[in-house]
């Protein structure tokens, strides 16, 4: 079997390299002994043991995943390791590594570092004719400008042919929840690579792991091409998330119904995909994604350009969850001082337990430092990393405190019976459509006050 090395282990490689431990030949044989590489640190260390126990290494609620890593691991072709010196065995290495984005004097500053010194690692190892396919979200012109000068310069140092590099850019777009893995294997992927050749045969790879009978492939002419594919399609999502946040504020203002309204719109196919009113946006990719660009025309290409509607998507998507914080501060009558509140949800989306980024973070943070009491829950995670919180393990009861605010739409939200869990008085804002018309109406006929972002008050 060919051996494909995945470097980095983290939300999205460790999904891709199960994808591709089960692809399966003719006889349903896998077609290749996949090996998963992090860093000999304690994150990596715990993700290399997980999968080398048959374990997914975070919590998903995909039960498709949780057993092709078992399986794989009980057929012995998907290994973990923290061995850096392991890529000269490769055929095919798949880079999913994080790049940073930080910020001088207000603009965004591309972090290569990191990300340049793995490549290079790649270039001391690999041998000639071995495919590189980075599916990293980059900022555009990273292949071309950062990726293939590092590979080129340490093939010249080993005195291997330099134009014997097969570089590619096929870029991911995985969706950690209930279709986590189908995410990869079932989905629509654009790929490019920096010679005709670098493309056959990324095209032939991703032939064999993606259903391309349902979902075929698009190749690009150019992986700077590919790169800005990936950067503005989800630059367009934010931006769409963004421009609602306006309309929310009006429609509680004037006393109407948003999601009523875009339901209505929605029928019209052309604006199918306008998004809803919520908490805000999080993740790692929405929340930088939209300053790439700015920040590769002028630190890769040089170029002075401007960028208005991505600017402004993220100022407007970062400060969005401070409206719930105004919304929850009225419905408390004026103050949050002294007040208790439980906190429904921390991960940036529904059914997983990535806290990277999330909203939830700028909503707590901002509640204390108006004084309010936190306490978190979240069936998917037991620490809170980033404000160094414990959550409790079961869903408390909300006499406890002065408000509840529903923040994550968790399968396990949407399954709360309210008859049993709410009491009369209860004060509970949902703030990211977590419970539906029939939770609602039942927790109103307990006795509770149940008010909704995007929705004026009684609605």
């Amino acid at each position: 079997m060919k051996k494909v090395f995945v470097q980095g282990l983290g939300f999205v490689g460790s999904a891709v390299a199960t994808a591709i431990s089960i692809s399966k030949d003719n006889q349903g044989r896998p077609l290749y002994s996949v090996y998963g590489v992090d860093l000999p640190t304690k994150i990596g260390l715990e993700r290399v043991i997980a999968l080398n126990n048959g374990e997914f290494p975070f919590p998903t609620s995909d039960e498709s995943l949780i057993k092709a890593v078992s399986e794989s691991h009980l057929y012995g072709n998907l290994v973990a390791t923290t061995n850096q010196n392991k890529f000269g065995e490769a055929d095919i290495v798949i880079v999913d590594l994080p790049l940073d984005i930080t910020y001088l004097d207000n603009e965004p500053q591309l972090e290569f570092s990191d990300f340049t010194s793995a490549i290079r690692v790649l270039g001391q190892q690999v041998q000639q004719n071995t495919l590189i396919i980075v599916e990293t979200t980059v900022p555009p012109g990273t292949c071309e400008k950062i990726v293939l000068p590092t590979l080129k310069n340490e093939f010249k140092k080993r005195g291997l042919n330099p134009e014997a590099v097969l570089l590619a850019h096929s870029y991911e777009r995985v969706m950690p929840g209930d279709n986590y893995l189908s995410s990869i294997t079932d989905y629509w992927r654009v790929y490019s690579g920096h010679t005709k050749e670098a493309a056959d045969v990324c095209e032939h790879f991703l032939n064999t792991i993606i259903n391309i009978d349902e979902y075929p492939l698009t190749r690009l002419s150019t992986t700077t091409a590919s790169e800005t594919a990936k950067v503005l399609e989800n630059t367009y999502r934010a931006a769409n998330i963004a421009f609602i946040d306006e309309w929310t504020k009006f429609a509680e203002t004037i006393g109407i119904d948003l999601f009523e309204v875009l339901d209505a719109i929605r029928k019209r196919p052309t604006h199918s995909n306008i998004r809803f009113p919520g908490l805000g946006v999080g993740g790692y990719c929405l929340t930088k994604d939209p300053t790439l660009t700015p920040a590769a025309a002028s630190q890769l290409f040089n170029k002075k350009l401007d960028f208005p509607f991505s600017n402004m998507t993220v100022k407007i998507n970062h400060n969005m969850p401070l409206h719930t914080v105004n919304r929850i501060t009225s419905l408390l009558g004026g103050s949050l001082k002294g007040k208790h509140l439980l906190i429904c949800g921390i991960s940036y989306r529904q059914d997983i337990g990535d806290t990277r980024f999330s909203p939830t973070e700028m909503l707590v943070r901002e509640l204390l430092l108006k004084g309010v009491k936190i306490t978190c829950h979240d069936p998917y995670v037991t620490f809170w990393d980033e404000l160094d919180i414990k959550l409790e393990k079961k869903l408390p009861s909300p006499k406890d405190f002065n408000a509840v605010i529903m923040t994550v739409p968790h399968k396990e939200y949407k399954k709360i019976d309210l008859s049993k869990w709410i009491k009369t008085g209860n004060i509970i804002l949902d703030a990211n459509s977590v419970l539906n018309k029939q939770q609602i109406r039942t927790a109103r006929d307990c006795g509770a006050v149940v008010e909704s972002i995007g929705k004026a008050n009684g609605l």
